[in-house]
C-alpha cells in the first residue's frame, strides 16, 4: 500500500507539470516559509495580541525541536530506506536528495509539530498552518522521498510533541521563556524616536 500510494503520487507529478512545478517550489522553501513565519510573528505582531503571539511562537519553535531530536533517534533506529533508494528507477527523483534514513519524515514533523502547537493557541492560524503542513507531507510522498507512513509518523510525532508541551506546568514554562526573549524586543519598541 505505502509503495502503491507513492509511485500513483509520483507518476501524477510527473505527468502534470502544471501541479509539478509549484509543488516542488514549494517543497523547497518549506522549511523557510515555517521558520520565516515564526520570525515575522515573533516581532511584528503589534498590540495586545503580541505576547500571546511570542509566546506560541516559542512553543512552536520548542515542539519541532524536541519532535525533530525524538525522530533523528527513531531514523536510526528503524533506518528505513526512502522510496527512491528501495526502488531506484521506479520513482523519479525531481531534486537532488540524500540518501539517509528516511522514518519519520523530518520535514512532516516540524510542519507539523508547529501546526499543532500554534492552533492550540490561536485555531483560525493553526487551521492554516495545517493545511500548509499538510501540503508539505502530501508532496514528500509525490516527490518520491518519503512513503506515506514516514510523514504519517511525522505527523503523529510532531503533534503529540506540540501537545505535550501545552500541559499546563510545561506551558507556564515555556511562557515564562518567550516572556524572557521578548524582553529586548520590547524594550526596542519603547524606545523613542529620534526627531
Amino acid at each position: 500500500m505505502d509503495w502503491s500510494i507513492v509511485h500513483a503520487l509520483n507518476a501524477f507529478l510527473v505527468h502534470h507539470d502544471a501541479v509539478e512545478d509549484p509543488a516542488l517550489a514549494y517543497e523547497r522553501a518549506s522549511e523557510a516559509l515555517f521558520a520565516a513565519m515564526l520570525v515575522v510573528a515573533f516581532v511584528a505582531v503589534p498590540g495586545r495580541a503580541r505576547r500571546g503571539v511570542q509566546r506560541a511562537v516559542v512553543a512552536a519553535g520548542l515542539s519541532a525541536g524536541l519532535a525533530l531530536a525524538i525522530g533523528k533517534v527513531l531514523s536510526t533506529l528503524v533506518d528505513r530506506a526512502r522510496p527512491f533508494v528501495a526502488h531506484p528507477g521506479g520513482v523519479h527523483l525531481f531534486a537532488h536528495h540524500a540518501a539517509d534514513a528516511g522514518f519519520p519524515s523530518d520535514h512532516a514533523t516540524a510542519a507539523f509539530a508547529i501546526a499543532v502547537a500554534i492552533l492550540l493557541r490561536y485555531r483560525a492560524w493553526g487551521g492554516v498552518l495545517l493545511a500548509l503542513a499538510t501540503l508539505v507531507a502530501a508532496g514528500r510522498v509525490a516527490l518520491g522521498v518519503h512513503y506515506p507512513t514516514d510523514v504519517l509518523a511525522g505527523a503523529a510525532l510532531g503533534a503529540a510533541c506540540a501537545i505535550g508541551l501545552y500541559a499546563a506546568p510545561v506551558r507556564a514554562q515555556i511562557n515564562r521563556l518567550a516572556d524572557l526573549a521578548a524582553r529586548p524586543f520590547d524594550a526596542l519598541r519603547r524606545r523613542p524616536n529620534p526627531a
